[in-house]
């Protein structure tokens, strides 16, 4: 099957561009345009008193929208901001031993990684790096105020599994353990029912749930993190009247709000996700049609001189297949001239699979990946 005609307005851009990278810049669907034309409609309408809508309807909706996606027994712990990185830096902030402890895997994305080097020469963090299949028995050892790990790693592709064991060491007092789901939100399921009072879990729009830049979110479980030191009067939305000097918090997610923000995102988000519900597109069913494909490229296996790092198998799969080879950079060089849209990491030649492609899409990659090689 094809959902090409969701994405009619982005595929008609550019018709002979192959897009693979959907794992790293997903083609926007026709409602995105609706949502941010709805996004301006309001402005206009309402001007100042646009704020009540955002922080009323819009936000609660796209609240939602992630506790339907995430399971999440309440929409209220929910938090949304133009990027994750503004939640690392507020969720450190909160945490009051010095330097911070903390534990990660060593495939975590640049924003994170950077950040955390950044400190450890300031001396505001003790980063201890750990491969994934090491990461919970290192985590077990009681030495670290925070724990953080992707769900799905960026680089390779594998799939952190223990996410109930990692949720069993989480403790108010530390260590808060937290979930980057930005490879992993709308792309794989994911029941956070169970754990939710226990984990942090990161997630956003830019990437498989199609909404584009800024609308990501965090979900914060009450009694952790209660008063973050980076703060913005935002967090206090619920109380404007408090008296000079006094710093509130909102009683919920909220109280990771920074300041006045560009409410767009949400606006496209919740157009995308209201679009794929009506079209009964669940993350189950668009995984089944990903990975149909890639089970169609592996068959054709056009790259047999690489190694593929995350092979199909009979459980969860990242919406993207890693390939490690040598001469990956030259060949995403190639495809770029030819039109392809891929992306490299290194020595990994990433290429990712969306609703936007079929199997017209995957042999013409086939053929001219083999042309190129």
């Amino acid at each position: 099957m094809s959902w090409k005609h969701l994405f009619s307005k982005s595929l008609a851009a550019d018709p002979e561009r192959l897009h693979f990278a959907a794992h790293s810049h997903h083609l926007w669907p026709d409602a995105s345009h609706d949502g941010h034309m709805a996004a301006w409609q309001d402005a206009a309408a309402l001007a100042d008193h646009k704020w009540d809508k955002i922080m009323g309807p819009v936000w609660s909706e796209a609240q939602q929208h992630v506790a339907d996606e995430l399971k999440l027994p309440d929409p209220a712990t929910l938090c949304f901001a133009p990027n994750t990185h503004d939640f690392i830096v507020r969720l450190l902030s909160a945490i009051p031993a010095r330097p911070v402890r903390v534990l990660a895997t060593d495939g975590e994305f640049h924003s994170f990684r950077r950040q955390m080097i950044r400190w450890v020469e300031s001396g505001e963090v003790v980063l201890q790096p750990e491969p994934p299949d090491s990461l919970l028995e290192t985590a077990r050892t009681g030495e670290f105020d925070l724990i953080f790990a992707s769900h799905v790693l960026f680089n390779s592709g594998t799939i952190i599994s223990a996410l109930d064991e990692l949720a069993a060491l989480a403790r108010p007092e530390g260590p808060w353990v937290v979930i980057d789901g930005y490879h992993g939100f709308k792309a794989i399921e994911t029941d956070l029912s169970q754990i939710a009072d226990r984990v942090f879990y990161l997630g956003g729009g830019y990437k498989y749930a199609m909404a584009g830049e800024g609308a990501c979110f965090l979900h914060a479980p009450q009694g952790f993190a209660e008063r973050p030191v980076v703060t913005g009067w935002y967090a206090a939305f619920d109380d404007l009247a408090l008296a000079p000097g006094d710093v509130g918090y909102g009683p919920d997610g909220r109280r990771f709000l920074g300041s006045t923000f560009d409410p767009s995102g949400l606006y496209r988000f919740n157009a995308v996700q209201n679009m794929l519900d009506s079209e009964g597109l669940t993350t189950v069913v668009i995984s089944d049609h990903v990975a149909a494909l890639q089970a169609q490229f592996l068959e054709d296996d056009p790259l047999a001189d690489f190694e593929l790092l995350n092979p199909l198998g009979d459980q969860q799969h990242a919406r993207f297949l890693a390939f490690r080879g040598e001469a990956a950079s030259a060949l995403h060089d190639r495809l770029a001239k030819q039109n392809v849209v891929t992306d490299v990491r290194g020595n990994v030649l990433r290429i990712g699979f969306a609703l936007y492609h079929d199997r017209h899409d995957v042999a013409r990659l086939t053929k001219i990946i083999r042309e190129l090689t």
